[in-house]
């Protein structure tokens, strides 16, 4: 159990939050939500010692272990994977590495020896002898082949090393759990083992994510931080977003009846305060109007953006058309003889390795050539295309209104002044250089850019990564509106559901399986279930 007592935060003059009073409970999962900025990852810092707080105190029981998701993909780059997973538990790892020592000494003393056998029996109360075993299994849980378990971080990709950091944050069951952003380059068999883990875990889980599909499997509270405060909400997030509705609903409408009330009052005491025969009333009136109270309604931290592309002239019937499309690298077939055609309302999400899905949208837009194959829009096709590395992109120093300028050929500033507000860029903003945006920022810029292109045809590669909630719920409605054809990968859940109506899945050897069907449906149907296991 944690207790957050009279708890602010501040830097400098800026309050991030005050007088937060909480308790987590054993057995729960919360949720903590906000938007960019708000605190989140910064009160998991609280929580795990990284930082103090301004005034009150957080409470956690003697001998609870912390255990919390590292974000620095690098720090452990010398050691094995395996080794990195048990380091989870910092007294056990301590143990083994002392142990080992000792065992290799040339020069054994009696009072090593006496070391040895305390070391031993520590090492048997910590279940030392089954860490490997359990590192091992959390790995393959997780999508790690086991020949990658003696390997160097450094040796491993990018989601590899994601994974293996969640697995150390997993080991051996700490009594709190402390989770930024665990889905994240994750794939969705990964999630959903994680999920299940989560939702079956018996301490106290404490996650940020901005995968709502996910905070709605595992979460029995929702902690929302807002106006400088937390709010703990029971149930997912859903609810959660519900019942806050709700609430701001309800204050609005009171406020409203007691605006009415007051002017009522006013223009009565207006009225009759000089008319002696009136005058008790009249005062009787004011003490009624001196009692009542508007409610405080703070402009919330959320900000939603404006996301809504415009199709200017509609696609023919087949919008492109890719036929016999192949694709290698160094002997290895990435793409396999890949055929499929767009028609005319098609959403396509397309599922596989993070390789080969980049590799197929760069071949359609013409970034990179193929080996064999064909590939054909139709006439009135203009596609837009998001990437999901941009650093090419954002490498310039100029300004946010300069860079959209440059690339849509509009000159009136305040036309584009306009249009970035919509999307969050206000003031002095759209004056930043591109090089110093924030990730999500940078995605912001670049739907910018693709809404002004007025494209009939969108590819959106990972769009989601570095977005908050509210922006992946603008996007998210923005793509289900969109009247053209849209082909994306993305891994959260909900827009993928709500978005797609058709899937393509890439396998190992290159080859698809395409089917017209919700993700629900597709991850749901047990004949693809088999020939997704079969593919593997």
């Amino acid at each position: 159990m944690i207790t957050v007592s009279n708890v602010s935060l501040r830097f400098g003059h800026d309050t991030l939050f005050e007088n937060v009073n909480l308790k987590f409970m054993d057995g729960n999962c919360y949720g903590l939500v906000g938007a960019n900025g708000a605190g989140k990852s910064t009160f998991l810092k609280l929580l795990n010692g990284e930082l103090e707080t301004t005034h009150g105190e957080i409470i956690i029981p003697k001998n609870e272990r912390i255990s919390t998701l590292e974000q620095d993909h690098y720090k452990y780059d010398e050691y094995p994977a395996i080794d990195v997973v048990i380091m989870g538990n910092k007294r056990l790892y301590d143990i083994k590495q002392e142990k080992d020592e000792l065992y290799q000494k040339e020069n054994f003393t009696e009072s090593d020896g006496i070391k040895l056998g305390e070391l031993e029996a520590e090492f048997l109360e910590l279940n030392g002898w089954e860490a490997e075993s359990e590192a091992s299994i959390l790995l393959s849980n997780l999508g790690i082949d086991n020949s990658k378990n003696y390997l160097k971080m450094n040796e491993l990709e990018n989601n590899d090393k994601v994974k293996v950091l969640l697995a150390k944050s997993l080991f051996m069951n700490p009594d709190i759990l402390l989770l930024d952003e665990p889905t994240n380059n994750l794939d969705i068999d990964a999630i959903n083992w994680l999920s299940e883990f989560i939702i079956n875990y018996p301490s106290c889980v404490i996650v940020v994510s901005h995968d709502r599909h996910f905070l709605n499997n595992v979460c029995t509270h929702i902690v929302d931080i807002d106006y400088k405060k937390m709010t703990l909400y029971a149930g997912n997030y859903d609810f959660f977003r519900t019942s806050s509705e709700l609430l701001q609903k309800q204050m609005k409408e009171s406020n409203k009846k007691k605006e009415e009330k007051i002017k009522e009052l006013k223009d009565f005491i207006a009225r009759f305060q000089a008319n002696a025969s009136k005058s008790k009333q009249a005062t009787s009136r004011k003490k009624i109007l001196e009692k009542i109270e508007l409610d405080e309604i703070i402009p919330s931290s959320r900000r939603y953006p404006f996301v809504d592309f415009k199709v200017l002239k509609e696609n023919a019937r087949e919008v492109l058309v890719v036929d016999n499309l192949t694709y290698k690298e160094n002997d290895n077939i990435l793409l396999n003889k890949v055929s499929f055609t767009v028609f005319k309302g098609d959403k396509i999400l397309i599922l596989g390795s993070n390789i080969q899905k980049t590799l197929l949208f760069d071949i359609i837009m013409k970034h990179k050539k193929y080996d064999k194959g064909s590939i054909k829009f139709c006439v009135n096709a203009s596609p837009s295309y998001f990437v999901s590395d941009n650093t090419d992109m954002f490498k310039g120093k100029e300004n946010i209104i300069e860079w959209i300028s440059n690339k849509v050929k509009i000159d009136e500033e305040e036309v584009l002044r306009g249009f970035l507000g919509r999307m969050l860029f206000s003031g002095e903003d759209v004056k930043k250089s591109v090089n110093v945006l924030s990730g999500g920022e940078k995605a912001r810029v670049m739907l910018s850019l693709m809404m002004l292109e007025n494209p009939n045809f969108l590819i959106f590669d990972e769009p989601t990564n570095h977005l908050d909630l509210e922006s992946i719920t603008s996007l998210n409605n923005g793509m289900s509106k969109f009247n053209g054809e849209i082909l994306f990968t993305s891994l959260d859940y909900e827009l993928n559901d709500t978005v797609a109506n058709r899937i393509i899945e890439i396998f190992k050897d290159g080859t698809i399986i395409d089917r017209r069907m919700t993700y629900s449906e597709y991850l749901n149907d047990s004949k693809i279930k088999e020939i997704r296991e079969n593919k593997k």
